[in-house]
């Protein structure tokens, strides 16, 4: 198989139209707000952000910790990458970073890791907030990925996530055959084949990623939004005891 039919490079060739949707889409800048406010991150906190692709949650992010904290980003897309590393000089950020890794097996300290854990530092218990966007419905195992989360923030923590699905809205329904085709055709190589098939892939990804938030996590809030397709959840990680 060649390199352009991998998920990664498919996301980096098309990682210009992916930041300018995430970017300047109609609402995403009332969605963001609505998330981090249910994610609550603090002032001086350690925010990690799983599949961070472009950086578009930078600012969001870095406003909310200030100069003292501290926001890092993990994706496995080097074109991705490249952008968000733009956007962080653009900005002269010094504390937001980006890290080349596999969001499903957290590159910090006592993770396995394909990057150096020692250029960041980071373990268990040293990270407050752990959040991903639009990512556990492309992962073949979310549950295990959200599993990872929240140990890596650790009991006390704050875990979140915010995805697109089906929705289950009575008016929301009547745009599910669009979006089931809209899924389809973002679809990257070696997907299920079929329309119906992919929505439906995503929608059980979706629901185990947030299933696990729950059974982790205490205080747990959720909203819908854009007629039901958005569900954002988020909450604070109880001990594993």
């Amino acid at each position: 198989m060649s390199d352009r039919s991998t998920p990664g490079s498919f996301y980096t060739r098309w990682a210009g139209v992916y930041d300018r949707i995430a970017s300047d889409a109609p609402g995403v800048v009332r969605m963001r707000s609505t998330f981090l406010d249910l994610l609550s991150p603090s002032r001086g906190d350690v925010v990690v952000e799983m599949g961070c692709g472009t950086g578009a949650n930078f600012p969001w992010l870095r406003d909310r910790v200030g100069r003292e904290g501290t926001v890092v980003g993990v994706d496995l897309s080097e074109g991705v990458l490249e952008r968000a590393h733009d956007r962080i000089r653009r900005h002269g950020w010094e504390n937001v970073h980006v890290v080349r890794g596999d969001a499903t097996r957290p590159p910090f300290v006592g993770e396995s890791t394909a990057v150096p854990s020692e250029s960041l530092g980071l373990g268990a218990g040293e990270v407050d907030v752990v959040l991903a966007t639009f990512v556990v419905g492309m992962l073949p195992d979310p549950g295990g990925a959200v599993e990872a989360w929240a140990k890596l923030a650790g009991e006390g923590g704050r875990l979140g996530l915010c995805n697109l699905a089906r929705s289950t809205t009575p008016l929301g329904r009547l745009g599910n055959p669009a979006f089931a085709a809209l899924v389809r055709a973002s679809s990257p190589p070696g997907g299920q084949g079929r329309t119906r098939c992919a929505a439906q892939l995503l929608d059980e990804r979706v629901l185990a990623g947030h299933r696990t938030l729950h059974e982790r996590c205490e205080g747990v809030v959720s909203r819908r939004a854009f007629g039901g397709f958005v569900r954002m959840s988020a909450g604070t990680i109880e001990s594993d005891v």
